[in-house]
């Protein structure tokens, strides 16, 4: 059955943006050309997605984001209200440094907090949590838990999203984990 994306009136989507089925833009967000967004998302009110950036299957962009070229989203990522991608390390308004550009990949089933900043050029590795408020400044392991300014590590959280205990078992879902140097990798 066919489940087209919903784009709110007030939404603006470039013509070569593409969208998959079931994914919905709210009011005001701006999608540039090239973009690339996949099934069944939730694009919060006024986001901002500039060209190029690729999104992938089920991820929930809540309001206020800008993510600009560079940015990679894989499935299942969640981005929490107000959290700040940046794609230029040391910016400078008279002097364009569009090819430094930095990509960034938040990796699948990862969660990025409200009002978090991502420096540009890390990787949020899969499973990933990154508390609200965070500045992440180097890459994230899988399923570690980051906060803090800068974003320091805190342990480790399951699929689920809850934080593992001392022998990697989540007490919410029974799930267990194993650390194979330093690599978290579910049972």
């Amino acid at each position: 059955m066919n489940n087209p994306a919903r784009i709110h009136q007030t939404a603006s989507v470039a013509e070569k943006a593409d969208i998959g089925e079931g994914t919905r833009v709210w009011q005001n967000c701006i999608v540039q050309d090239k973009v690339s967004i996949g099934k069944n998302c939730n694009i919060g009110a006024n986001a901002y997605i500039e060209k190029g950036v690729k999104i992938g299957n089920g991820v929930t962009i809540k309001n206020n984001i800008a993510l600009y070229e560079g940015v990679v989203i894989e499935d299942d990522v969640f981005l929490g209200p107000n959290c700040v991608f940046t794609n230029v390390i040391n910016p400078r308004a008279f002097i364009s440094r569009k090819n430094e550009f930095r990509s960034t990949i938040v990796k699948k089933g990862a969660s990025i907090g409200a009002n978090a900043t991502i420096v540009c050029g890390n990787k949020i590795g899969a499973y990933a949590f990154v508390g609200a408020g965070s500045v992440v400044t180097k890459d994230v392991p899988d399923y570690a838990m980051v906060y803090g300014n800068p974003a320091k590590f805190h342990g480790y959280v399951c699929e689920c999203g809850c934080k593992l205990d001392q022998e990697y078992l989540c007490a919410a879902c029974g799930r267990a984990y194993v650390l194979i140097g330093n690599r978290m990798r579910a049972k």
